[in-house]
């Protein structure tokens, strides 16, 4: 089975110039090619598999096939991928950080995404450069050269705010910033997530709902109590909201294979979690089934044809 995930899938916005997305028209011409050279996982058969993952026969009906998997509960998730995978007959699973709904704020992770897909890394730069001696920072570039491109300040940007493992002092500088360009959070909060009646209307449509934790931090970087809260309250918000969760899923934040610990996988098998997703690039195999139930591998969509993100209308 080859498991692939999916992050932000656009139509070209001139709100949004410096945004970098698979663009919904590839998103059509990348399914059409999995369905050509590979087919897609069928739900019956992915459910059987949760409930006898050792049982041969379940495992090879799924057998190098697609299952599609959708991160972060984008409102385009709801807007464009719904519909298609809708018309097409196809189910995805859809992995929410929980956090958005239980505090009703926008995620660190999000917010910079959306704050430079609407105004640019050298701007940004130049504005937290400014306030960062108010946070006791060091600037997030030391010298604002001439040649340095819109690439590199948004590829600082970002290094810069994920290396502040003081989530506290990172939410309030990253507000700053925000406060300084007049965006207020309820108008992101609106124009980035899907909103729960939406969310209750993809679980509806046969589409598999799973946790993303709750706030999208690096686990890894967490103690043991903190990861369980991250992990456990984002279960009982989504139990709360559509009851018993069948399959029980999990993706780790970030999904990369260092972003977790064997604590991690221990709360996961603590919490009755049929599987969880990383980011490791290859194949499901029987083995991961039987062994590696809790860090199971997903391609990202950019190593197959069609699936490369690119900024603003550029497709």
């Amino acid at each position: 089975m080859r498991v692939v995930t999916y992050h932000f899938i656009r139509k070209f916005d001139t709100n949004f110039p410096f945004f970098k997305y698979l663009s919904f028209e590839n998103f059509c011409r990348q399914l059409d090619f999995f369905e050509n050279k590979y087919g897609f996982v069928k739900l019956e058969d992915f459910l059987s598999l949760c409930q006898k993952p050792s049982n041969f026969a379940n495992f090879h009906r799924i057998k190098g096939k697609i299952l599609l998997t959708f991160d972060d509960a984008y409102r385009e998730h709801f807007t464009l991928v719904l519909p298609e995978l809708k018309r097409r007959g196809l189910f995805g699973i859809f992995f929410i950080p929980t956090g958005i709904y239980q505090n009703k704020k926008v995620l660190d992770v999000h917010k910079i995404y959306y704050l430079l897909g609407k105004h640019g890394g050298k701007k940004l730069v130049t504005i937290g450069n400014f306030l960062a001696k108010d946070f006791s920072l060091k600037k997030i570039v030391g010298i604002l050269r001439s040649d340095y491109d819109e690439m590199f300040f948004i590829t600082e940007f970002k290094k810069f705010f994920n290396s502040l493992k003081n989530y506290s002092l990172r939410e309030k500088f990253l507000n700053k910033i925000a406060l300084e360009l007049n965006e207020e959070e309820e108008k992101i909060f609106s124009e980035f997530y899907i909103a729960i009646e939406e969310l209750k209307n993809i679980y509806k449509s046969q589409m598999i709902i799973g946790s993303h934790s709750v706030n999208h931090y690096i686990l890894s970087d967490l103690d043991k109590k903190s990861q369980e809260q991250e992990i456990v309250k984002s279960f009982e918000f989504l139990e709360n909201l559509f009851g018993t969760l069948e399959p029980k899923l999990f993706c780790y934040p970030y999904g990369m294979c260092d972003t977790f610990t064997n604590t991690t996988q221990k709360i996961l098998e603590n919490q009755r979690c049929d599987f969880s997703f990383s980011s490791e690039s290859r194949d499901v195999e029987l083995k991961d089934f039987l062994y590696y139930k809790q860090r199971l591998p997903r391609y990202d969509c950019s190593e197959f044809l069609f699936g490369i993100p690119t900024f603003g209308n550029l497709v």
